[in-house]
């Protein structure tokens, strides 16, 4: 199934994200995690590059095709700008095709640890023209509900959708945020300015104060005041903060799906137990 399918139905799409173990980790390491989210059955899953990029795309590509073959869950495959090339892709491409993997998200992608990045592409928009000229593909692309930490003004992130989508972008999963008013502005903003696919809104609970200080340097996500005096309150006990904050994203969820956005994209961490009482939550007529 094209994932773009999905948002054709009338509901909520719900997904999760997972990330390749460590290179020196063998992918059986996560094979637990796997079959307690298969065990959820999300609309799809998406697996990352990992961190900075250090997963690989050979790990990337197993675990898609393992979550596709023994769950049955449509997988969703990154790709990025920074690692990838015209020759690499075509063969990435032929791989996916082989494994029957046919769900891209393109990304700019994280600069790599070591090494230089690829410059084939540029920008994410210009990896989705690519990708789409195979029209065996649905490709997604990233949306940033509070600009990307490279951009001043909030029309300039406006428009970097809607050229992302005139690339051939078929739906956009968000950047983590804290603050569901940053997201209903970047969807308002994103359809005044013509943007027409679903935006699917990305939620990341919080486990650690220097969870947060990464974050916020990373992305540029802020913090609303309510989320930093939770943080304040419970940052010295890891497991009052894990459940305070759990418990802040599933309101930050039960509002989203409230108003009925398109999608809800579940940053998991690897965290089975996360994704568990998430999906109960949100199952549960506790909304």
């Amino acid at each position: 199934m094209k994932i773009r399918e999905l948002f054709q139905e009338n509901k909520t799409v719900m997904s999760l994200e997972v990330f390749p173990p460590k290179k020196e980790s063998g992918l059986e390491t996560i094979y637990d995690t796997l079959q307690a989210l298969g065990s959820l059955a999300p609309d799809f899953v998406s697996i990352t590059y990992g961190a900075g990029g250090s997963g690989g795309c050979n790990q990337t590509l197993e675990l898609a095709a393992t979550i596709k073959e023994r769950y049955g869950i449509e997988p969703l495959h990154h790709l990025t700008c920074v690692n990838n090339g015209t020759e690499d892709l075509s063969e990435l491409l032929a791989g996916m095709k082989a494994a029957d993997v046919k769900n891209i998200l393109a990304l700019r992608g994280d600069l790599p640890e070591t090494g230089a990045p690829r410059e084939d592409f540029c920008y994410a928009k210009d990896l989705v023209a690519a990708i789409k000229q195979d029209t065996d593909f649905c490709v997604g692309a990233a949306c940033y509900p509070e600009g990307h930490i490279s951009q001043a003004e909030d029309q300039e992130n406006y428009q970097h959708l809607l050229e992302k989508e005139q690339a051939g972008a078929d739906f956009f999963i968000s950047q983590l945020f804290f603050d569901n008013d940053c997201f209903y502005r970047m969807v308002e903003g994103a359809r005044s300015a013509g943007v027409t696919k679903p935006l699917v809104a990305g939620i990341m609970p919080i486990l650690s104060k220097a969870q947060v200080q990464k974050m916020i340097f990373m992305c540029g996500s802020s913090l609303p005041s309510k989320l930093i005096k939770l943080i304040h309150r419970y940052g010295d006990d890891s497991q009052d903060l894990q459940k305070a904050s759990l418990e802040y994203a599933w309101q930050q969820l039960g509002d989203l799906v409230a108003h009925g956005v398109d999608g809800v994209h579940l940053y998991t961490m690897n965290r089975p137990e996360i994704a568990l009482q998430t999906f109960d939550y949100l199952r549960g007529g506790s909304l």
